[in-house]
């Protein structure tokens, strides 16, 4: 079964906390999809990764990209695998894939202050376990390091 993260940003933003996991994802090789549900999220995440750090960028594309398949992560608001990603990042409460057991992990990043946020990460939650799916929930803690917390 499918391995399914859940990570409760409180105290970092999306923009910070994604490219630190998405560098941690390159770095084991694996490959991956990131789904939004807005294409002004998918348009600030593609310009984000680019310049997020003076000292690297994140290789990655959009599925409008005529290559994507070929890139070693994909940023996109459909349901599909478009670079046989074996990780997914779901963000602004996209939903579980229906093809969610293909994947190794997913990762659900949820906004901690955000009060609709933490309802549908919950609802997320029971469908992963109704649905035999192994999962963990992350917290960061004062320092911004993550604590698996259940």
């Amino acid at each position: 079964m499918t391995e399914i993260l859940f990570y409760h940003m409180q105290r970092q933003p999306l923009e910070t906390v994604l490219p630190n996991l998405l560098e941690k994802s390159l770095e084991r090789q694996w490959r991956v999809a990131v789904q939004a549900t807005s294409e002004e999220r998918l348009q600030a995440l593609d310009d984000h990764l680019w310049v997020f750090s003076d000292e690297s960028f994140l290789p990655h594309g959009t599925d409008r990209d005529p290559d994507c398949g070929t890139q070693p992560v994909v940023l996109t608001l459909r349901d599909a695998n478009p670079n046989g990603a074996s990780i997914r990042f779901l963000v602004e409460g996209a939903p579980l894939p229906d093809d969610d057991a293909s994947y190794q992990r997913i990762c659900i990043l949820f906004d901690g202050t955000d009060q609709d946020a933490l309802l549908h990460a919950r609802e997320q939650w029971r469908s992963a376990k109704e649905a035999g799916h192994s999962v963990a929930y992350w917290q960061q803690d004062e320092r911004g390091r993550w604590q698996k917390k259940a």
